[in-house]
This record gives structure tokens, C-alpha cells and sequence, in this order.
């Protein structure tokens, strides 16, 4: 068990049937009164982030997130197929599941799915991705200029901005945390 005053960063807890993750946290002393603990927390399964207060001596359950890496396979149109490293097995998952990991994902690349209680609620990407771009503007020859950006589709179909020397067939590495560019590979 876990109590409210036991929050910190990252603490996983059940509550009314859900799982939450604690976002942010602070432990408030008033002068007058009891304290509390005032908390942002995010539903694991829909995402959705809601600020509330808790007594400290409010009691939870641990919640415990499983964290696996897989293999991401293919898609068939409607489900998107990931393959456990360790055991070969495949898991099919539904587009809302990987939704968010598809901008930086593609076929045969290693990923890390979050299951709870044996059903998967997240995919996510590495956090650096090497992605082909597939079509941007025609770079300027000679221009290395830091402030100037312009629009590139990579290969999975996500658009980012990126210097205006990449051109169409370059490699770039991509931080997948918030999908801004790094640095040309090739």
C-alpha cells in the first residue's frame, strides 16, 4: 500500500479502478488547517491529466507497469504487429495504442511497450531515431545559415522543420521526446 504522502515523480498508484502516474506533487502545510498534498496526475491507459488533492493519509495500491522491448514488424491496415525479443511472440495492437510512436517508427525497429496487468497501453520509440526524409523544398547550396528552417516529410509520413541544407534522401537523426531535429547522418 501507498499512502498520498508517499507521491513523488513517476509513482504509479490504482485509484478508482484507473492507474496513474504522479506528474507533479507538492506537500502543502497551511497554517490553519490539515495538510494536504496537492497532485497532477495522468491516466496511463487514456492520458488524460488531472490536478487534484489528496489527504496524506489517503491509501492506494501500487500499481506496477511493466516496460518490454519489442520489435516492431509490420502492419496489416488495421493492427500493427510487435514481436517479443525474448520469447518471438507476436502482439497485434490497435492504431490508437501505437498512434503516437508511428511518427518515428518503422519496420523491424526496436521499441519499449508499457503493459499493465498483461494489456498493453503504450509503444513508445527510441529516444533517438535515424529517418530517411522523403520530401522537403531543394536545400541552397552553401547555406548553413542556423535561424533559417523549412518543412521536411520523413518517411513515415511526420513532418518536421529542419535546416535548410537537408535535402530530399538525407538521413537525420530525430529526438523522438519532442520531434525536433538533431543532426544530418548522412
Amino acid at each position: 500500500m501507498l499512502t498520498a504522502g508517499d507521491f513523488r515523480k513517476g509513482t504509479t498508484f490504482e485509484m478508482d479502478g484507473a492507474v496513474y502516474n504522479v506528474v507533479e506533487f507538492l506537500h502543502v502545510k497551511p497554517g490553519k488547517g490539515s495538510p494536504f498534498v496537492r497532485a497532477t496526475i495522468k491516466n496511463v491507459m487514456t492520458g488524460k491529466v488531472q490536478e487534484t488533492t489528496f489527504n496524506p493519509s489517503d491509501k492506494f495500491q501500487d500499481a506496477v507497469i511493466e516496460k518490454k522491448e519489442m520489435l516492431y514488424l509490420y502492419n496489416d491496415g488495421e493492427l500493427y504487429y510487435f514481436m517479443d525479443n525474448e520469447t518471438y511472440e507476436q502482439m497485434p495492437l490497435n492504431h490508437d495504442i501505437v498512434a503516437d510512436a508511428l511518427n518515428f517508427i518503422t519496420e523491424n525497429m526496436p521499441t519499449t511497450m508499457y503493459i499493465y496487468k498483461g494489456v498493453p497501453f503504450a509503444v513508445y520509440p527510441p529516444t533517438f531515431v535515424e529517418l530517411e526524409v522523403t520530401d522537403t523544398e531543394p536545400g541552397i547550396q552553401g547555406d548553413t545559415s542556423k535561424a533559417s528552417k523549412k518543412p521536411a516529410t520523413l518517411i513515415t509520413g511526420y513532418t518536421i522543420q529542419v535546416p535548410l541544407f537537408v535535402n530530399i534522401g538525407d538521413i537525420i537523426r530525430v529526438d523522438t521526446r519532442d520531434g525536433s531535429y538533431m543532426e544530418k547522418v548522412k
